[in-house]
């Protein structure tokens, strides 16, 4: 998998495992790489700290915890997710014509 994809992935990982609790580096090191990442403290952190840029997470000591706008922003890529597995993933039971045209989803809290 390309870098630059991977990155989004671990992000959208991050920003989900965030949700249901803090996170730390050596908390998300053996689940990313049992997932089949391979990647390091360094990587972890540095991901960690853009979504802290992007005002998704917020840091304490080595805890990360979801902001309000992080949970948004899960929010809008699952919905996004959804769509896109329903296109892509064979099988799938929301598969859709891919010449349909997209209406961005109302967005209720």
């Amino acid at each position: 998998m390309h870098a630059e994809v991977q990155n989004l992935f671990i992000r959208i990982h991050l920003l989900h495992h965030s949700n249901e609790e803090k996170l730390t580096v050596n908390d998300m090191q053996p689940f990313l790489e049992d997932r089949g990442y391979r990647v390091g403290e360094r990587e972890i952190k540095q991901e960690l700290e853009y979504l802290v840029q992007e005002n998704m997470l917020t840091s304490s000591s080595d805890e990360y915890i979801i902001t309000g706008t992080g949970i948004q922003e899960l929010k809008a890529i699952r919905k996004r997710l959804s769509l896109l597995c329903g296109e892509v993933v064979p099988g799938s039971s929301k598969s859709t014509s891919s010449r349909k045209t997209y209406k961005e989803p109302s967005v209720v809290g």
